[in-house]
């Protein structure tokens, strides 16, 4: 059983690291290249891996994953923000879509309830594959984007309730025996859908607290993977969809402290499951069917491909979109979706629809996702070229809360100042935290921090270091500041570095990696202790500032001297000597400093 269980690994890694890239390479993307793989090993090819249906069934564990990263996106403040797209968009595209959908299968032979719900279901698009195929494009914050995501999620949403719906319409008498144990079912799912949100808001917090704590990326991602899978198998429990269960566990956690930690962590599962189920597409399409009827199935494709294209570009136009991002949404939203495999088996096990049917419909969205890769990128190559010169507005609106202009790494006392002074500032940022008792604490006074270590490239990745200016590393301890440092240098090159530097022997480290605005944490604070001292010794307050601007700039030299000599502790006494008599010749020649010195402070007279 274990031979076979990696014998099965080893293939689908060996396909997937032959295939994937050669499409990726020709520019038709990760996705038609996992579909090419997973048809390669598949039955209808050379029939490696034999049970298609076993991979397709564990592979929804990558859409589970998926829309729980959706569910953390979504933050209240971005719900709010994109509520008419969702809600506008998404069921004015959905119910145009059904519409056409529907009346073309009555006016094939269906019977209303039939066309209905074959209208429904090839209705719905490819979450993952959109998703990805904007991904790759550096699209998903676009306008075109962010309403796909819109309308995606609405899909999403609205495909549990029909899913539900499907042994209702199926049963011939509901009062006689079908509405009482609908109706307990029903309840059910709303109790399931009431506990997640309750149990959630009460207990997720504090479990990632407790797992933050103990200091281990291995607990903290256990952790996460334990809160996806446990709510989507409490949906699945109550009759729901666990990708239903995720995406809510997702949303409560949108706002926590622990978004980005928990992203980075999910999202090499998220990676390889959603490959996996992209190759269990591949696999369970019965190519055979094809061979048997090509007409009928490339009929019936492209007909699914021209009409929801067609019905999206109507539907983004009536929703108030320009031609542009409208034609992009239709090539993009073209394809049949996941949801529609779920729906058309749910009826065919219902004896809403023959089986033959369901297998040439399962077929037809198979081969359409397999098409909306090359669609997307022969719109892109050759259409959207002709929309440049007229495009008067940004490609995008600006989101302040997702993003940031800057990141700050550490939100001790010295990063509290800086986020206080950007905070009014209304300058976006984002803030990393490795210590979870600091996170918590801060959090209460209404800070936006997160908890994760900045080191971490993929958490980085999350926090959005691709799009922001500036990174701020104002934690305390030198190990940790130089890792961070390193990471962002190697991965995040058009990054601007600013760093807090503990002392001398911090600042030489991190000028050598090539940081050079940096502020030595007591310099400032000790030049100003310094001025008040001499002020107290009777010194005018312009020439005490004097001195200390007199100081600063050979300070700076002389740490520039000592770099060149870094390591070199001989060289690195002689030039501390010779700065300090250079500073002394500096202030012999300052007559007005020098005579204020000499002289008595002068006594106030005292009081009668």
């Amino acid at each position: 059983m274990a031979t076979d269980l990696l014998l099965n690994a080893l293939i689908f890694l060996a396909a997937a690291v032959l295939i994937v890239p050669v499409f990726k390479r020709l520019g038709l993307g990760e996705v038609l290249g996992y579909l090419a793989a997973g048809v390669a090993i598949g039955p209808s090819a050379l029939a490696l891996v034999a049970d298609a249906e076993a991979v397709l069934q564990f592979s929804q564990v990558g859409i589970i994953f998926l829309l729980f990263v959706i569910g953390l996106e979504l933050k209240p403040s971005r719900l709010k923000l994109m509520h008419k797209a969702v809600f506008g968009f998404g069921s004015l595209q959905v119910g145009v879509t059904s519409l056409l959908l529907t009346a073309c299968g009555w006016a094939l032979g269906l019977s209303p309830v039939a066309a209905a719900v074959t209208g429904f279901s090839l209705g719905l698009c490819s979450t993952p594959l959109v998703l990805q195929l904007l991904g790759e494009r550096h699209e998903l914050q676009s306008r075109h984007g962010r309403n796909a995501f819109a309308l995606l999620l609405f899909q999403d949403l609205a495909a549990i309730p029909v899913l539900a719906l499907i042994p209702m319409l199926a049963a011939e008498d509901l009062l006689a025996g079908g509405f009482m144990p609908m109706l307990q079912e029903v309840l059910v799912a709303i109790g399931a859908f009431a506990g997640l949100i309750v149990g959630g808001r009460l207990l997720l917090r504090p479990l990632f607290r407790f797992a933050a704590g103990t200091r281990s990326r291995e607990v903290f991602a256990g952790t996460a993977l334990l809160v996806v899978i446990g709510a989507a198998l409490l949906m699945e429990l109550a009759g729901l969809s666990m990708a239903l269960g995720a995406f809510i566990a997702g949303v409560l956690l949108a706002d926590s402290e622990y978004r980005h930690g928990i992203e980075a962590d999910i999202e090499p599962f998220r990676g390889l499951l959603l490959g996996l189920f992209f190759m269990a597409v591949g696999m369970t399409a019965q190519i055979g069917l094809l061979a048997e009827q090509p007409g009928m199935i490339l009929g019936l494709t492209g007909a699914l491909l021209v009409a929801k294209a067609l019905s999206v570009v109507v539907a983004a136009k009536a929703f108030g979109t320009g031609w542009r991002e409208a034609l992009n949404l239709g090539v993009l939203l073209s394809q049949g979706g996941e949801f529609g495999f779920v729906l058309l088996t749910a009826a065919g096990a219902a004896a809403l629809l023959p089986s033959s049917l369901v297998n040439q419909l399962v077929l037809v969205v198979s081969l359409s996702m397999a098409a909306t890769p090359v669609m997307f990128l022969a719109h892109a190559r050759l259409v959207r070229p002709l929309f440049k010169a007229r495009k008067a507005r940004p490609d995008f609106d600006p989101l302040p809360d997702e993003s940031p202009q800057i990141i700050l790494a550490g939100f001790g006392r010295f990063g509290q100042i800086m986020g206080r002074a950007l905070q009014g500032l209304k300058i976006p940022y984002t803030v990393l935290d490795i210590n979870a008792d600091q996170v918590a604490f801060v959090r209460r006074y209404g800070n936006k921090v997160y908890f994760g270590d900045a080191s971490r490239i993929d958490l980085l990745e999350a926090a959005g270091a691709d799009q922001a200016r500036v990174l701020v590393v104002a934690v305390g301890d030198i190990e940790a500041s130089m890792r961070i440092v390193a990471s962002v240098r190697q991965r995040f090159p058009h990054l601007r570095v600013f760093a807090r530097a503990r002392n001398r022997y911090h600042a030489h480290l991190l000028m050598r990696t090539g940081v050079n605005d940096l502020v030595r944490e007591l310099l400032p604070a000790s030049l100003e202790l310094t001025r008040d001292v001499l002020v107290g010794l009777g010194i005018p307050r312009d020439q005490a500032q004097h001195t200390i601007d007199t100081f600063r700039p050979h300070d700076e030299q002389t740490l520039r001297r000592q770099l060149e000599v870094f390591g070199n502790e001989k060289k690195q006494i002689q030039t501390v000597q010779e700065a300090a008599r250079e500073l002394e010749a500096l202030y012999e020649a300052d007559e007005d400093v020098t005579t204020s010195l000499e002289e008595p402070p002068t006594r106030p007279a005292a009081g009668p």
